[in-house]
């Protein structure tokens, strides 16, 4: 069993296709079922998608409380001094409402017709971790510099800093990026659990508090991400975790206290509306009861 005892938090997946007044109504009706964030997927080369950022920003206008973040932004296409400048930014105007999920960049050929330089394999992970590095000294008002085999930074000074600080959270699957994630990332965000499925966690959790642990660092100090895709309160097959109310809340239960995660960020199969309202009313008051009553009689 592994449960950090971190305080859990929930969020709504919102997807960047050009579709903004669905999306702006999806935001606020996450932000008034009480959920804490809201997740917006980076694929720039998709031609239906709007920009990331600028939806963010967007979407930031018309909400008051809820939270944003990127899942996961691609470090390939965006520069990290220039990522951390916008993250920075944007959180001094939302009043410390942003967090900055990152990754490699997944997909090479889509990052190459964009004309940028995909980076594959040992490349990409030292990539990744000199950005993470970059990003936190940005964030932290600090002047940039870094000349390496990935990175030419010259002395960027940095700033403004938010009051609140950003968390870096790293998208990560596989061993060399699990291990970065332990030792330099904030947060691990995994993939959607249809690519990552429950049984495959404990081996990658591992990996992350091994790495921490030999960084000097605590496990649990990380946040952990659970992508979930899925449908609320239907019968028959589908992808991803399907069943009732309870179902659910019994599932998301045992992944917070026997997988580790914290955070669970819903992806609905269909009808989004009405799947959030269940997600919002019913399944998130549910698992926190549960996780609470686990926790208080160890």
């Amino acid at each position: 069993m592994t449960d950090y005892a971190r305080p859990l938090s929930f969020g709504l997946s919102l997807d960047p296709a050009a579709a903004p007044d669905r999306t702006r109504r999806l935001a606020r009706l996450a932000e008034d079922g009480g959920l804490d964030h809201l997740a917006v997927q980076d694929h720039p080369y998709h031609p239906a998608h709007l920009d990331t950022w600028t939806l963010i920003s967007n979407l930031a206008a018309a909400t008051e409380r809820i939270s944003f973040f990127t899942d996961v932004a691609d470090l390939q296409l965006r520069p990290p001094t220039m990522l951390a400048k916008a993250a920075a930014s944007l959180s001094v105007l939302t009043g410390g409402r942003i967090q900055l999920g990152v990754g490699g960049g997944a997909f090479a050929e889509a990052i190459a017709s964009m004309g940028a330089v995909p980076r594959r394999g040992g490349q990409m992970v030292a990539f990744t971790e000199e950005s993470l590095g970059l990003m936190r000294r940005a964030l932290a008002g600090e002047t940039v510099r870094l000349h390496s085999a990935h990175h030419s930074v010259t002395g960027y000074r940095a700033g403004p800093v938010p009051a609140r600080p950003v968390q870096l959270w790293l998208g990560a699957q596989k061993p060399r990026m699990l291990a970065v994630t332990g030792r330099a990332a904030d947060g691990w965000i995994s993939p959607l659990n249809i690519y990552v499925p429950p049984a495959q966690v404990p081996s990658r959790q591992e990996i992350i508090d091994e790495a921490a642990a030999a960084a000097g660092r605590a496990p649990e100090s990380i946040r952990r991400v659970y992508n979930v895709i899925g449908s609320i309160g239907r019968q028959g097959a589908g992808q991803g975790l399907v069943g009732d109310v309870r179902r659910w809340a019994d599932t998301l239960t045992e992944w917070a206290v026997r997988l580790g995660f914290d955070t669970f960020v819903f992806w609905p199969a269909a009808d989004p509306e009405e799947q959030l309202a269940l997600f919002a009313r019913e399944v998130v008051p549910a698992v926190r009861e549960r996780v609470e009553a686990i926790r208080g009689g160890r």
